[in-house]
């Protein structure tokens, strides 16, 4: 078997052939009458065509018979048969081809439609044209990248090889168009707001830091942008939106990539509960959008999002599966000796719901397969949700896990500054004590609220994890066209 380095000086061999020839290898224009999708598509009105018919594609197969050459081009929108026939185009543009032409080759094609013996729709070409000279052999058709980091690292070999790769991107694709319309059919506004902030707020995660030589500060790729879309609802805006990229410096693992698609929206007079019904409505319709009837393959189970979702308290859930009958009376002691019996590393600085949350995380989420939110988190779970009216220790928060990971965070959000800046002191006692998952004070953000915001709900929803639900999909990275990759050695 020939080496990748061998093949590269063949191509590029055959490069030099095409130049000596005249032909332009790599020119600017390509004309083409129809896709490779409509020409199935409208085959018996094309074939009709007096004038030549030209396409245009990738080179994904040759098989020549003498004098006969069959290829398959692709173009994107599907696959289509061409033939040249000795006989049917000039001699010199017959053997050009077979000498030059090699699997992974972009060209334009011109002739007239036929149907083979062997019922094939196919192009006779009488006239072919270089569009680029590929120098270097695409994976086996069969088996494609069988290195599954290597997957990641070129996506552009993935997506080519394989229609399943493809098909996956095409569904994220729908998920997100579908959440726009839904969104913007109920009357929220989509905005942008900043990648690089001041301060990294909204969230409790670590950032990236980066400096800004002309202003000469340090500034931080967002955590969220929570913070400034509520400074909108401030600013008269009644209901927004913002479809964008969050950037945490954190962990990689399965549903962790360190950058990732979020979608916060905030709706002002509304809460949590109203916020519940309408995510519901949204999961289940972006779900029936993409999937037969909503019903989606898990293992070997089926998450069906066309039934109601379940309801389920935050206190109930450790109760239940991790044998922990208080949640708000327990103390650090005993959940540190309760993770360690788990095999839950906890450090010194862990504040106490940290640790809870880990002890969750392992017991219980990934008991919940259907779609269940769950309700009713102590107060230190969000510096930023308000307390429930009838317990102050809990705040009027939610979240909806499906297939064992969280896919919505939401909240009633804190709209009274004074109790926004308690909240603050306490995140900043967590920092001062090595906790480094805060959301450090933000003046800006307090003197803003101080003006007067309204009372409102706040919904996040990972796009990344809702896609790899959607897809059956059990690696963040599989949904993520180019994930964060450890460079090659």
């Amino acid at each position: 078997m020939a080496s990748l380095e061998e093949i590269r000086n063949e191509r590029l061999r055959k490069l030099s052939i095409l130049k000596t020839m005249g032909v332009t290898p790599y020119p600017i224009t390509s004309n083409f009458d129809a896709t490779l999708l409509e020409a199935v598509a409208q085959f018996t009105k094309l074939s009709k065509r007096k004038k030549p018919l030209s396409l245009v594609g990738r080179v994904m197969s040759l098989r020549g018979q003498g004098a006969l050459v069959f290829f398959d081009l692709n173009d994107s929108t599907g696959l289509f048969q061409g033939l040249l026939k000795k006989g049917d185009i000039e001699d010199a543009a017959f053997e050009l081809f077979k000498d030059t032409i090699d699997i992974g080759d972009f060209i334009e094609v011109s002739g007239k439609l036929f149907v083979t013996k062997r019922k094939e729709k196919t192009i006779l070409v009488t006239n072919w044209r270089m569009l680029s000279k590929s120098l270097r052999p695409l994976p086996d058709k069969w088996h494609g990248l069988q290195d599954v980091e290597e997957r990641f690292r070129r996506r552009y070999l993935d997506t080519l090889m394989s229609t399943e790769v493809r098909d996956r991107f095409l569904v994220r694709s729908a998920v997100i168009n579908e959440i726009r319309v839904a969104l913007t059919e109920n009357g929220f506004l989509e905005v942008e707001t900043p990648l690089l902030q001041p301060l990294a707020g909204g969230a409790t995660a670590l950032p990236f830091s980066t400096h800004h030589n002309a202003l000469d500060m340090d500034l931080f790729l967002r955590i969220a942008p929570e913070l400034y879309l509520k400074q909108l609802l401030v600013g008269g805006f009644r209901k927004v939106f913002e479809l964008g990229r969050n950037f945490r410096n954190e962990g990689i693992d399965v549903t962790h990539n360190p950058e990732f698609t979020m979608l916060e929206f905030y709706e002002a007079y509304s809460d949590a509960k109203k916020a519940m019904k309408f995510v519901e409505a949204l999961v289940r319709r972006v779900a029936k959008k993409v999937a037969k009837k909503g019903q989606v393959p898990h293992g070997e189970e089926v998450i069906d999002f066309g039934k109601p979702f379940s309801v389920i308290s935050y206190a109930d859930l450790l109760k239940r599966y991790a044998l922990i009958p208080d949640l708000i009376k327990v103390t650090k002691e005993e959940l540190v000796v309760k993770a360690k019996q788990l095999g839950i590393d906890v450090t010194p600085h862990d504040a106490k719901e940290k640790i809870i949350d880990n002890i969750y995380k392992k017991t219980c989420r990934p008991k919940l397969i259907q779609p269940t939110f769950i309700v009713d988190y102590p107060v230190e779970f969000s510096p930023f949700a308000k307390r429930k009216e009838d317990d102050q220790n809990f705040i009027d928060r939610f979240q909806l896990v499906v297939g064992g990971f969280e896919v919505v965070n939401a909240f009633s959000e804190l709209n009274d500054p004074s109790d926004q800046r308690e909240r603050y002191v306490e995140q900043d006692k967590k920092k001062r004590a090595g906790e480094g998952e805060v959301s450090p004070s933000d003046e800006g953000y307090l003197e803003s609220m101080e003006y007067g915001m309204p009372p409102a709900a706040g919904v996040g929803i990972g796009i990344d994890r809702l896609v790899m639900i959607l897809t059956n999909t059990k690696n963040i990275k599989e949904v993520i066209l180019f994930p964060t990759m450890r460079p090659r050695e």
